[in-house]
C-alpha cells in the first residue's frame, strides 16, 4: 500500500502492516469522537510515527498514487474529523 503523509511524502506499506495501523487509527478516532486534545495529538504522532517506522520511503521522484492520504503532524483535531472515512483514515 502507498501511503503519503501530508508534507512528507510517500512510503510503501506491507499489507501485514496494516492491522498495526488499523490498531492506532482506532485509538486516534476515540480521541477525535471524545475531543480530547492531548490524546488527539498523542494519538495522531503514534501512528505516523508507525507508518515512518514501518514504511519504505519512495523516491521524492516517484509518481505513485497514494492509496492513504495521511494528514501532518501539525493537523488540527477538526482537519482530521474532517478526512475521516466511515472506517477511519486507514481502511481495512
Amino acid at each position: 500500500m502507498i501511503v503519503r503523509i501530508m508534507g512528507e511524502g510517500q512510503v510503501q506499506i506491507a499489507e501485514g502492516d496494516i492491522d498495526v495501523l488499523n490498531s492506532l487509527d482506532s485509538e486516534l478516532e476515540a480521541a477525535i469522537e471524545t475531543d480530547d486534545e492531548p490524546q488527539f495529538r498523542t494519538r495522531l504522532h503514534a501512528l505516523l510515527d508507525k507508518v515512518r517506522q514501518l514504511g519504505k520511503p519512495l523516491p521524492d521522484d516517484a509518481l505513485e498514487p497514494s492509496e492513504l492520504i495521511l494528514p501532518p503532524s501539525d493537523a488540527s483535531i477538526d482537519e482530521v474529523r474532517g478526512m475521516l472515512g466511515d472506517s477511519g483514515l486507514i481502511p481495512g
